[in-house]
């Protein structure tokens, strides 16, 4: 069994910026995952942006807490916590925070067999 903390060493060593304007960390990837691509957690301020990007690989993002707009493929929703929005392999999406919080998500991918 292997148990990981958002404020484990591991998960903290990972934090990057993702696609402009998220701060992202790996909670699980590849150094763990045989099926799975990851599981990572991304924190987006008020007013800022994960800017439109493709991924070569299917994506779940939940929403945790916050609200923004997402766009997927050029289609335009407002998101809250308890969303989850399935991105599919190669498609356009980004996520605007558009509330007065941090927007916070869970990002689940799954690499193509």
């Amino acid at each position: 069994m292997i148990i990981r903390n958002l404020r484990d060493k591991e998960v903290l060593e990972t934090t990057y910026l993702a696609h402009g304007g998220a701060t992202a960390q790996m909670i699980l990837d590849s150094r763990i995952l045989k099926e799975i691509g990851f599981l990572a957690t991304a924190k987006l301020p008020p007013g800022n942006s994960i800017e439109p990007h493709i991924d070569p690989m299917e994506e779940i993002y939940f929403i945790v807490d916050g609200e923004g707009e997402m766009s997927v493929d050029g289609e335009k929703r407002h998101v809250i916590p308890g969303d989850a929005i399935w991105l599919p392999t190669g498609s356009s999406h980004g996520l605007k925070n558009s509330g007065d919080k941090d927007c916070v998500i869970l990002v689940v991918a799954s690499p193509i067999s």
